[in-house]
């Protein structure tokens, strides 16, 4: 059978009394997991969702994420997994570009939700998730006896992405897609019953997802959640749930160094770090190792590859600084402009093929056939390999920013910055930030108001900025220029963007 969903069914059935899932006190076992999320899944049938149907859920990690998650899996729904922080405007569009059946909601970011809904113009359920009655709902719920059978190229999960348009983009990740990279992720990672998985990593994020639930679940292994990352909190969890394996994104190891002072930290259960989702200095890489006494194994992956696909692998040489190797799998080369593969050493883009690449944009087939060709998904990444066959990023996507783990887009924020009234111009890129890794910034210039005039106009902008856009994709530093530098063709030259007294937001 395949459904990502038997994952938990055969790590129940295998270890039913096994710790799951841990938040502090609260303790989920396996099979309390398994049967939870039958419930879950007979109340959407109940509901009307049927298989095919999109279910959006948004939830932070807490355990009625894994009871939805697999709930809406075991019917043959598709989860549109979504960031509880985006505001009613963003909600909104991935409601309506999903074509989503039912949302289901945590009760305290209810009010967004409804208010998105409200605007909508058609019907659409919200079902609010509450930390303990919605547990005592489910108890009255008769549990959906069987896990329904599912094609290997079926839906499962919709990951909202973006792409050069601004406008965030579904990423249709298939059942064998999840499942065949968590199964993978248990392996790279050597977790076993015996393991615990920090999971700080948000799970509506692929990165969280796959290696810190699926993954963990595929193992029969037990993932301790902290649903909003804290480093002194996860220092507490790392001791007090003998964490084995750590997983988190560079920004994460940072703050972590910053909270344990000059160490050494005593973790004697704490085997490895996993990072991705950016490069991490080689720097903080041997501070950590030295400080907390485990090796950090880095590696590479996007929303569109399920997401692992290159790795530093246990039992073969690591190289700091590197993403590693090409996982089993999935194949890896480095392009040039047309599609060549070019010499050991010479940059190129990273493209990527195998059983871990989605199945497309969501009915995007133009943005589809730009980013897969001839099979291979284009990265967008520049990257180059060695004679060992270990990849390096020399660059991002080249406009996106990394703030704390989670991808910005520049086009989206300027997208608003535009609407303000009496903008002309408009560019967001990312400063380099000691604790977040990268912070957003704006330059921007007035219609009409010099530079040297604009500090009451910035103060508006920013409030409307606000107003219009999740948190951690906010502006934190703005330039008032006279004109933004342009090339030939009268586009935006980022790079060139002089950001010298910029002000910081308060």
């Amino acid at each position: 059978m395949t459904n990502l969903a038997t994952l938990l069914t055969a790590s129940a059935a295998a270890r039913p009394d096994a710790r799951a899932v841990v938040l502090d006190d609260a303790v989920l076992g396996y099979g309390a997991l398994d049967d939870l999320s039958a419930r879950a899944a007979s109340m959407l049938v109940s509901a009307g969702v049927v298989p095919g149907d999109r279910v959006a859920m948004i939830l932070p990690n807490v355990p009625h994420m894994p009871i939805a998650y697999y709930g809406i899996l075991r019917m043959g729904g598709v989860v549109v997994p979504l960031n509880p922080l985006l505001t009613p405007r963003e909600l909104a569009y991935h409601f309506e570009d999903a074509e989503v059946s039912v949302v289901l909601v945590w009760e305290a970011v209810a009010g967004a939700t409804r208010e998105a809904v409200a605007g909508l113009g058609r019907q659409l359920p919200v079902v609010e998730i509450s930390a303990a009655g919605t547990l005592q709902t489910l108890a009255q719920v008769p549990p959906l006896p069987e896990v329904l059978d599912q094609a290997d190229d079926d839906p499962a999960v919709l990951l909202y992405t973006s792409g050069t348009t601004g406008r965030p983009k579904g990423a249709v990740l298939t059942h064998h897609n999840l499942l065949s990279n968590a199964q993978l992720s248990a392996e790279l990672f050597s977790l076993g019953p015996g393991d615990v998985m920090f999971g700080g990593l948000p799970f509506f994020h692929v990165f969280g997802q796959t290696v810190a639930l699926n993954g963990v679940v595929c193992a029969g292994a037990t993932v301790t959640l902290l649903p909003r990352f804290d480093p002194a909190r996860a220092l507490e969890i790392l001791a007090r749930d003998e964490v084995t394996v750590f997983a988190g994104v560079p920004s994460m190891y940072i703050a972590l160094l910053h909270a344990a002072g000059d160490g050494p930290v005593d973790l004697p259960r704490l085997r490895a770090g996993v990072s991705g989702g950016a490069a991490l200095p080689v720097e903080i890489l041997e501070r950590f190792e030295k400080v907390f006494g485990a090796p950090i194994y880095e590696g590479y992956g996007l929303s569109e590859t399920s997401p692992v696909v290159c790795f530093n692998q246990q039992g073969q040489a690591r190289k700091p600084g590197s993403i590693g190797t090409a996982v089993r799998g999935a194949r890896l080369k480095v392009v040039d402009d047309q599609d060549r593969e070019v010499p050991v050493g010479e940059v190129g883009e990273l493209v990527v093929a195998g059983e871990y690449v989605m199945a497309g944009y969501w009915r995007n087939p133009e943005a589809t056939a730009a980013a897969v060709r001839d099979g291979w998904f284009h990265t967008g990444d520049l990257a180059r390999v060695d004679e060992d066959g270990f990849y390096y990023i020399v660059d991002r996507k080249k406009d996106m920013v990394l703030r704390g783990g989670y991808n910005v887009y520049p086009r989206e924020v300027e997208e608003v910055i535009y609407q303000f009234p009496g903008i002309a111009e408009a560019a967001v890129v990312g400063v380099p930030d000691e604790e977040m890794g990268e912070e957003v910034a704006a330059v921007v210039a007035f219609r009409d108001v010099p530079a040297d005039g604009a500090t009451g106009k910035l103060g508006e902008l920013d409030a409307f900025v606000r107003e219009r856009v999740a948190l951690y994709k906010q502006p934190r530093w703005y330039k008032v220029v006279d004109e933004l530098p342009k090339g030939p063709t009268g586009k935006i030259l980022k790079r060139s963007l002089d950001l010298t007294g910029a002000q910081r937001r308060s």
